[in-house]
This record gives structure tokens, sequence and C-alpha cells, in this order.
């Protein structure tokens, strides 16, 4: 019961702990890939955690280190004699366990299947109004916003306007255009599409509110960087400035929008990047936080299994 009750507590002080210590990391803008990593890694430790309370909850602990076949043994009178043949907590456990599942898979569908009939919606309309343009590898549409962004998916291609065509250089052009061929490559609206589900699943916890925001303006940092190993970061600076009023639509992902001029500042005075040590620590924050609940479920069933085989091999 202890490793339940911990298992059950952490999700509620992870949930408002967590945003507050994670939004304070001043290193993010420093090293955004691993600041994505931590913050999904820490929502996932909170899903986790309340699946593995159940999971504490139903089968008993000293069953969890005496091999597959007890524990398999412990599921299969589960499914047979039911919750009644347990404690009474062992039904609610499992139908929590299973509504956190139905809840978030039912979300995840619901997100993904709404961005999908958007973007295929969109698509048909670059199909009638732009035209592809082999030397830019993107889709051009003639109109006078400056707009410049990606349409994720499957065929996922790159979109510019004529309006930023005529006030960008062709170098300023080509940098925005790595920008959003780095979303691209890196599937980012997958990154955002796991954050909208946890909001949509569990709305009101301020971990998966904050994760939101800053997801979204992490993974633009990101692409920043990417598009920099290529461009110089003065070009896609000053090809944001000609792109912050553009509005990209909401399920696509623009090099402008309100965050331009805060990634401008950025790009013009990059801080140093993190140290190897710094790294390290940071990935091991990332492992922690993924391990740490199914290191918690399981170690008093490994406790168990080890006393058990220590008092066998000292005889007594």
């Amino acid at each position: 019961m202890t490793a339940a009750a911990v298992l059950v507590a952490y999700p509620v002080i992870a949930a408002i702990v967590l945003p507050r210590l994670l939004g304070r990391a001043g290193w993010a803008e420093r090293a955004p890939r691993l600041a994505i990593a931590l913050w999904q890694a820490a929502c996932g430790s909170v899903v986790v955690s309340i699946l593995l309370a159940a999971f504490a909850l139903a089968v008993p602990a000293s069953v969890v280190g005496h091999g597959l076949a007890a524990f398999f043994a412990a599921c299969a009178a589960l499914l047979a004699h039911g919750p009644g043949m347990t404690a009474a907590t062992t039904g609610v456990a499992l139908a929590v366990a299973g509504a956190v599942v139905a809840r978030v898979v039912h979300c995840a569908v619901a997100v993904l299947s709404r961005a999908r009939a958007e973007r295929r919606r969109h698509a048909e309309t670059l199909a009638l109004l732009g035209r592809h343009d082999g030397r830019l590898d993107a889709i051009v549409v003639d109109y006078d916003e400056r707009l410049a962004y990606c349409l994720p998916g499957r065929h996922g291609k790159a979109v510019i306007t004529t309006g930023a065509l005529r006030s960008l250089s062709l170098e300023q052009v080509a940098a925005v255009l790595a920008h959003e061929q780095a979303h691209l490559r890196g599937r980012h609206h997958l990154v955002l599409a796991g954050a909208e589900t946890l909001v949509r699943a569990f709305p009101g916890v301020p971990l998966f509110e904050r994760a939101r925001e800053e997801l979204a303006r992490l993974i633009e940092l990101l692409a920043d960087d990417v598009a920099a190993r290529r461009h110089p970061r003065v070009l896609i600076a000053t090809a944001l400035v000609g792109l912050a009023t553009g509005r990209a639509p909401a399920f696509a992902l623009g090099a402008g929008g309100e965050t331009a001029l805060a990634r401008v500042r950025r790009l013009l005075n990059p801080a140093t990047p993190l140290g190897r040590r710094q790294r390290l620590a940071g990935s091991f924050a990332v492992g922690l936080l993924l391990a740490g609940p199914a290191t918690v479920a399981l170690l008093p069933g490994l406790s168990s299994f080890l006393a058990h085989h220590c008092h066998q091999f000292l005889g007594l």
C-alpha cells in the first residue's frame, strides 16, 4: 500500500509543482530539444503514475517480484473471479485505470481526427489556389499577407505566399523554408497533438496547460536552431521580423506569429549552449521522470523477491 500511496500522491503534487519548477528553467532556450523531452516526460510520468497506482492496488506487491508466472496468475484470478474476490479497492482501482486509458485514447483520436480533417480541407484549397515551386520545394499561394507555414502530415509541405516572397530576399526565403522543413522532419505537430490531448482529457490541470504553452514555444525555438545550422542566424531573424504580423492557420505551424519578436532577440543574441554535464543532468532528469513511477511500483515486489532469495541462499 506504501507504493500505491506514493503513486497516488505523486500526480497531485507533480501537477502543481512541476509547471512552476520547469517554468523557471532559464536554460530551456539554450537547449529546446532537451526542454521538450523534459516537459513530455513530466506529463507522461503523471499519467503513468495514475495507471501504476491502480496496478499496485490491484496486484499484491509480493507477486511482482516472484516472476511472470505468479504475476499472470494473479491477473488471471482478477479476471476470473472479479474484484469481489480481492480488496474492495481493487475494483475502484481497475475502474479508474480503465477510465484514464479510455479518456486519453478518446481525446487523442478526437484531436488527431479533427486536425487531419482540417489539413485535408486546406490541402484541397491549396491544390486549387497554389502552385508547387520546384526551386523552393514549397507551395506558393497568391496572397498579399506575408505568410510562411507548413502543413504537416504524411505528405507534409511548406507553404509561402507571394506577399512574403515580395518582401523577403531569396536568402531569407531559403532560411524561412528551412525552418518549416525542420517542423515537418521533426513531426512537431505530433508533439502539439499530444499536449492538446492531455489538456482535453484532464482540463484544468496546471502541468498540462503550461506544457501546451511551453511546447508550442519550444518547437519554434528548435526549428530556428535547425535552420541556423545551414543559414546565418541574422537571415532567419530579419525574415521573422517581416513575417511577425502574419497569422498561419491554427492547424499549421507558421514561422511568424506571437513568438516571432522574442525569437528574433534570441537569434541575434545567442546564449552559450549547455555544457556536457548540464545536458547529462537534464537527460538524467528525463530518465528519472520516466522511470520513477515504475520503480516505485516495482520496488516492494523486488524487495520481497531479494529478501526471499537471500534467505534461501543463507539457509535462514
